[in-house]
This record gives structure tokens, C-alpha cells and sequence, in this order.
């Protein structure tokens, strides 16, 4: 993963002690993004850092998740500091990508170049592809019939095992850091988000993972062993939050955490299979790994690279050691 400084000029000017302009490159990827976030977090933690901090992004025109990442970084650092942060002069293929991530009530936008809500963004070529998303809808649509066939039956197993609802729904971070409700058949106690934090984390960095957690009942285990719980997930994949293949979505709290490079992993959309899912997801415990398995299933996309994981991953639910997540 990279995480060395980039060589562009990040040039600020300070029109005053109490207001300071930062402006920013043609591309803010994960080398600017970097340098960015170091510029601008000492900037704000100064003695007395300045009351406003105008981002300068008249001549930027690409910024993917990690730029996304360093902007909502110093967005934080700066509410705490009490700093106003606002961002002049954004281009149409930056509006673009804000709007796509959710974020244009979040930050002081001022000065916009006319754009369209219906202009796309450059983007990952797995998100740009028609084709992927045909076969995504496809798959949904099986998916969601498989489910269908045997609800009744986990429905009637859910009930028998624990008191509780059926399904469990929960944030998590999609394409870009957008946020979107995950849906899966109920394979905890009720009340297992609130006692989450009494659970041992045997994975280090950003997710959690306990192989014994207590919190999974009897009848959940057969669902995750099985994949069955992640069933409801195809509707996701059919409004379009998901996709078959991708990465794994992550929850607010986690991107939280991560560091400006980390945010790479949501350059594509998240899927119900992918890398880390083929690749060992139960003996995975570094994060690191998960990153570097997400930034291989970008390097070497393919709707060929897709469909073989698919393939993988039908093989891999009959293996009683593939354990979820």
C-alpha cells in the first residue's frame, strides 16, 4: 500500500492571521491526498490556527476515496479547532464525485462552476461498467428468488433458535464512503451491537473478528457457515449499493479509523464475494491484508477476474472451514 509524500506543490497563502488559503492540484489521489492531510492538520494545529481555511479547487479535476478521505479528515480537525473550512471554485468532476458520496449538505461548498447532479464522475472502470451491472442485476434477481424459496424455512429457524427480529440491518460504507443500509438474515443474540465492545477483537487495525463470539446463536451459525445469512444482501446488490464482486463494506466506525491510503478500498463498490473472501477470510487478521487483497481485486479487474471469483466463492460455501465474517 503507498504511503509516501507526494512531490505537488501544495501552495497556501495566509492573507491574514486569521484566514488561509490552501490551493489544490489537478488530481488529489492517494500520493496528494497525503501531503494534503499533513499540510492542512498543521495548519490547524497551530497555537493559534486561523479562524478560516478556504481549499482552493479551481484547478482540481479528479479526486478519488483517499482525497475524499484526507477533505473529511481536516472537515473533523477543523469543527474541533472551531476553524470554518470551505472549499471555492470546485469543478463539475469534483461536484460530481461529492454528490455521488453524500457530502454536499456536509461541507461549505462556495463558488461552484455549473454543473449537472447527472454528470458522472471518472471513476474505477468496474463501476463504469454496463455490462457488471447487467450481470449484477441478473444475479440479483436469482439470488433473491433462491431467497424466497427457503425464507420460511431460516424464518421459522431464526424464531425457534432466539427472540428477536429476523433480519439485521446496519450501516456501512459503500462506493466512494456513501452510506447505505446492509441487510442480512439475523445470526446474533437481539441485542448484540451493545455489547459488542465486551467482545475480544482478535483482528488487528480497522475490523472486528472473534472465531468464538458469543453473540452468535446456534441457528447463525449454520447461517454464516453457510452463507445464508448474506442472502438479503442481493437486494442491495439490486438497488445498486452492492455488487456480486467487490470489496468488503465497511462500517462508519471503521473508515473512521483508517488512514488516508486505506480509503483506496473504496475507489470500487462493495460486493457480496471478492479477494478476501476467496482468499481466507477466516484466518485473515491484519487489515492490511484486507487492503492488500481489495487493491489486488482493482489492479487486476476483469468481468472474467469477477466471474471466476464467483465461482470460487460457490465452491468455497460447501467448505466447512470458510467461516464469515
Amino acid at each position: 500500500m503507498t504511503t509516501h509524500s507526494s512531490n505537488v506543490d501544495f501552495s497556501s497563502l495566509s492573507l491574514s492571521d486569521k484566514h488561509s488559503i490552501m490551493n489544490l492540484p489537478e488530481r488529489l489521489t492517494v500520493l496528494e491526498a497525503v501531503t494534503f492531510k499533513e499540510m492542512a492538520e498543521k495548519l490547524l494545529q497551530q497555537d493559534h490556527p486561523p479562524q478560516k481555511i478556504t481549499l482552493n479547487f479551481s484547478q482540481t479535476k479528479f479526486i478519488d476515496s483517499s482525497g475524499l478521505g484526507a477533505l473529511i479528515n481536516i472537515y473533523k480537525i477543523a469543527i474541533k479547532q472551531e476553524t470554518l473550512l470551505i472549499l471555492d471554485s470546485v469543478q463539475p468532476p469534483v461536484m460530481a464525485v461529492f454528490s455521488m458520496a453524500g457530502l454536499l449538505d456536509t461541507l461549505n461548498i462556495q463558488s461552484v462552476t455549473e454543473w449537472s447532479e447527472e454528470a458522472q464522475p471518472e471513476t474505477h472502470p468496474s463501476v463504469r461498467s454496463k455490462t457488471k451491472r447487467i450481470i449484477d442485476i441478473i444475479g440479483a434477481v436469482v439470488g433473491l428468488s433462491i431467497t424466497a424459496i427457503i425464507f420460511i424455512p431460516i424464518v421459522i429457524a431464526i424464531k425457534l433458535d432466539s427472540p428477536g427480529a429476523i433480519f439485521f440491518h446496519q450501516t456501512r460504507c459503500g462506493w466512494l464512503g456513501k452510506q447505505f443500509e446492509i441487510w442480512k438474515f439475523r445470526s446474533m443474540c437481539s441485542n448484540a451491537e451493545a455489547i459488542k465492545k465486551q467482545i475480544e477483537n482478535q483482528a488487528s487495525g480497522a475490523f472486528f473478528k472473534n472465531d468464538n463470539d458469543p453473540r452468535v446463536t446456534k441457528v447463525g451459525r449454520f447461517l454464516r457457515r453457510t452463507s445464508l445469512d448474506e442472502l438479503p444482501q442481493f437486494w442491495n446488490v439490486f438497488k445498486g449499493d452492492m455488487s456480486l464482486v467487490g470489496t468488503r463494506p465497511p462500517t462508519p466506525e471503521e473508515v473512521d479509523c483508517y488512514k488516508v491510503p486505506q480509503w483506496q478500498r473504496l475507489n470500487v463498490k462493495p460486493g457480496m464475494t471478492g479477494e478476501w473472501q476467496v482468499n481466507g477470510r477466516s484466518q485473515i487478521r491484519n487489515f492490511e491484508d484486507v487492503i492488500r487483497l481489495d487493491l489486488r481485486y482493482q489492479e487486476n479487474w476483469s468481468l472474467k477476474h469477477d466471474l471466476i471469483l464467483i465461482i470460487k466463492t460457490i465452491t468455497i460455501i460447501f467448505n466447512k472451514n470458510s467461516g464469515a465474517v
